[in-house]
């Protein structure tokens, strides 16, 4: 069985988008990863790059009738998460794919995901739960279920629900929470009573994120990673992070987003997976001198940032680094 992964991005996250491709090519012997490029520099770079398993599909090839009339109502971001579903539909209806899976290109594996595969078994369509530390539960606003990694297979049953959720994002899809939706990602909430063959995934080893590893201890046997939850004790062998919300300033700093992070977990997962960023930056620049592929920002300072300061270090939250601190042995 080929698993086919489909992933959107532009320049700005073009390491990104590499370092997710080599942990496929890593850990996945039978893969094959659609590129959506969001702009011509990603198409360009991509193409020149000539990734083995990987096929890259530039915009005026993607974008429909129904997506450029939406599309000057959406922020880059809205339109992304619009586009979300119309990638899975476009691999399943225009390539030889019996199954796709959307991954966020901020998703790293440390394992084969086969057995997220084999966990779906017979069903149709697999979605992930967000699995919120009690603490950071945001599940009435951003919803049970993240738009990280989500399967569809082309059945009756997979093509009916993923037809839905692309009418539905080309219906409204926005950066605020408004009569139950937010995004693309409130509308997979009900899906378990809506659709059929919808299978939930149970594995913990798929979608850690800053916003549940606080309930794990991780540690590394073999090169392998494994995690501990701290309640039941069970242990399960990391499959993928989502390194969402990390941020590069123009000034050498780093942001990892406002969740505590153990130094267990800096070490384990973000230490490396920075350090595997910055090589990336480095072969790019080969390709392109003139764009940063991390995309990075200027750390503006404004009248919150005082307030926001201290917020994050009375919170324990001051995820602000030196990038060097990350490039060190």
């Amino acid at each position: 069985m080929i698993y086919n992964f489909c992933t959107l991005f532009d320049s700005n996250y073009l390491t990104r988008g590499i370092a997710l491709y080599r942990s496929l090519e890593k850990h996945c012997d039978n893969f094959h990863l659609y590129i959506f490029a969001f702009d011509s520099r990603t198409f360009h770079i991509l193409k020149k790059m000539s990734l083995k398993k990987a096929t890259v599909i530039p915009l005026l090839e993607f974008e429909d009738e129904e997506l450029l009339k939406v599309k000057p109502t959406r922020s880059v971001a809205e339109y992304c998460w619009t586009s979300t579903s119309s990638t899975i539909h476009y691999v399943l209806e225009n390539f030889n794919a019996d199954n796709c899976t959307y991954v966020d290109a901020d998703v790293f594996f440390y394992s084969s995901p086969k057995p997220i595969f084999d966990e779906l078994g017979n069903k149709s369509i697999l979605i992930t739960e967000h699995r919120y530390s009690p603490q950071y539960n945001k599940e009435l606003k951003a919803g049970k279920y993240c738009v990280q990694f989500v399967t569809f297979k082309k059945d009756e049953n997979g093509m009916k629900a993923l037809r839905w959720w692309r009418d539905r994002c080309l219906e409204w899809c926005y950066a605020r929470y408004e009569d139950g939706k937010f995004g693309d990602q409130l509308y997979l909430d009900d899906w378990t009573e809506r659709f059929e063959g919808v299978h939930v995934l149970q594995h913990l080893g798929g979608g850690l994120a800053a916003w549940n590893v606080q309930q794990y201890e991780f540690k590394v046997v073999n090169d392998k990673i494994y995690g501990i939850e701290k309640l039941s004790g069970k242990e399960f062998e990391v499959i993928f992070y989502h390194f969402h919300y990390l941020k590069f300033f123009k000034d050498g700093k780093i942001e990892l987003g406002r969740r505590t992070l153990s130094r267990n977990v800096l070490n384990i997962f973000y230490k490396n997976y920075i350090k595997l960023l910055d090589e990336i930056k480095n072969d790019l620049l080969r390709y392109d001198s003139s764009f940063d592929p991390h995309g990075s920002t200027i750390n503006k300072f404004t009248w919150k940032t005082p307030l926001l300061f201290l917020y994050r270090k009375f919170s324990g939250v001051y995820n602000i680094f030196n990038k060097e601190k990350f490039l060190e042995n």
